[in-house]
């Protein structure tokens, strides 16, 4: 039993690192969610929960929503990290389960065999750049702005501001990339069919957003 409990939680460990090392060398993550055995699946599904929460919190917070959410004199700054944690948990979720499903459908499409616990954890893991701006970029942003960037007319609006949004997106483009590496290297797919699958997937909800916005 001790010895079990060791290895378990040395395997904890190990995925800890490999959600890290994912931003600098994610070929070797993502290969080894190949593994799909009960342990290795257990170890991993802390970590990978962890970025899918801390990058739903960064995106909420860089939508159109938070701009304008201090127009609202009901709405106070102590509500701020309320409403940012709980936002960020539903995209979490959405994300999660509904993206590593359209990812499953899509990687099926085109003749993938893996399971759809492992889309998930594709999907999960290739958000880490978004969870990295959560410390990096929102922390700076923030303590710059304060209060202005969730209010409409405020300093914020500006070349500087202009900057961290691009910041932002490029935050959104390097897990895009990290994603079609992660479908290429769980299925050892070629470069065109793991990006026909991340952009087959990625259609419905660019269309709904598309919609939202139009």
């Amino acid at each position: 039993m001790a010895v079990d409990t060791a290895h378990a939680s040395a395997r904890g460990r190990s995925w800890w690192l490999r959600a890290a090392a994912v931003l600098v060398a994610p070929r070797a993550v993502f290969v080894s969610l190949r593994d799909e055995s009960e342990a290795e699946v257990e170890a991993r599904q802390e970590p990978q929960m962890a970025i899918a929460g801390l990058a739903g919190i960064a995106a909420v917070l860089g939508t159109p929503v938070a701009r304008h959410l201090l127009n609202d004199a009901s709405f106070s700054v102590s509500l701020l990290p309320v409403w940012a944690f709980l936002g960020g948990a539903a995209y979490a979720v959405a994300g999660y389960w509904l993206g590593g499903g359209l990812l499953y459908g899509a990687a099926r499409r085109f003749g993938g065999l893996g399971s759809y616990r492992r889309a998930r954890s594709v999907l999960a893991l290739s958000a880490a750049p978004l969870a990295l701006a959560l410390f990096t970029l929102w922390p700076v942003r923030i303590a710059i702005y304060g209060q202005n960037l969730f209010r409409t007319g405020g300093t914020d609006w500006g070349p500087g501001d202009r900057t961290f949004g691009g910041l932002f997106y490029f935050a959104f483009a390097w897990s895009a990339v990290l994603l079609v590496i992660g479908v290429r290297s769980v299925h050892g797919w070629s470069w065109g069919r793991s990006l026909a699958t991340v952009a087959l997937a990625a259609a419905l909800p660019a269309l709904i957003v598309f919609a939202t916005v139009a």
